[in-house]
């Protein structure tokens, strides 16, 4: 099976000491293509040189995510800007709203959330959103700017069929990662009523991990395991989730 890890940290500090044996097993599990989404100014050099290492598995993304944004995320956002001018990226991201941690600048990371759709149109990138605890927040700003031209992901989805259904009428896809396996996650009310043609696989490492690593390093070797469950609650063979979800990451990525 060939998979596409479509959300990934791999060039963590959490890998410091053992990256390329990750990137090695992963690549053993027929994880072929990682996608690295961006945090912020602290992580561009770790991450485009995992990607000048292994240009052929590792594929960057270039964003702010929203736990970055403070008073001051203006100087965060001219760098995601002058870095998309420089060079291609996958897609803009990731981006959007988190409200777990703090609410405290809110407007900010709407504002910064416009700005970063805003760079993905004129780039013509998909765009990768975070949206913990802020789905609402966060969809209302992707229609309001939806016209067609805008396709991208809703990373970590982890929400009803209500707003699943909500996702694919954006034409967005979901990221499915760990949650999947969780016994609480609720997704096993969600994915039997999705399609597959909605859906890109991630693994979110090093956070998340699967069951039955649960609570410890999530990495890319660990995919299979969300393929396993989403195809299990999907009454599909592993093979046709793995087929069809790379097949939705690499057409998204390549726009």
């Amino acid at each position: 099976m060939k998979l596409v890890d479509s959300h990934a940290h791999i060039y963590s500090e959490k890998f410091s000491q053992d990256r390329e044996e990750a990137l090695a097993r992963a690549w053993a599990a027929g994880v072929e293509k990682i996608y690295m989404p961006n945090i912020d100014h602290t992580s561009i050099d770790v991450m485009l040189e995992t990607e000048g290492k292994h240009p052929q598995q590792c594929i960057a993304m270039m964003g702010l995510h929203p736990t970055s944004v403070d008073k001051d995320f203006e100087k965060e956002l001219y760098l995601v800007e002058e870095w998309l001018n420089k060079r291609a990226f996958a897609a803009v991201g990731e981006c959007g709203i988190d409200l777990y941690w703090d609410k405290t600048f809110m407007p900010q990371q709407q504002e910064a959330l416009k700005v970063q759709v805003a760079l993905a149109k004129k780039h013509k990138l998909p765009i990768v959103l975070h949206t913990r605890d802020s789905f609402d927040e966060t969809y209302e700003i992707i229609a309001q700017a939806q016209d067609g031209t805008l396709r991208g992901i809703f990373h970590c989805f982890s929400g009803t069929a209500e707003q699943a259904a909500k996702v694919k009428e954006l034409n967005f896809l979901m990221g499915i990662g760990g949650v999947a396996t969780f016994k609480n996650g609720g997704l096993d009310q969600v994915l039997p009523h999705v399609q597959l043609e909605d859906l890109v696989l991630e693994t979110d490492c090093p956070y998340l991990a699967p069951v039955p690593h649960r609570g410890k390093r999530n990495e890319p070797v660990y995919l299979p395991l969300v393929a396993r469950r989403v195809a299990e609650l999907m009454h599909k063979s592993e093979e046709e989730v793995a087929e069809k979800t790379t097949q939705n990451a690499v057409s998204l990525f390549k726009l």
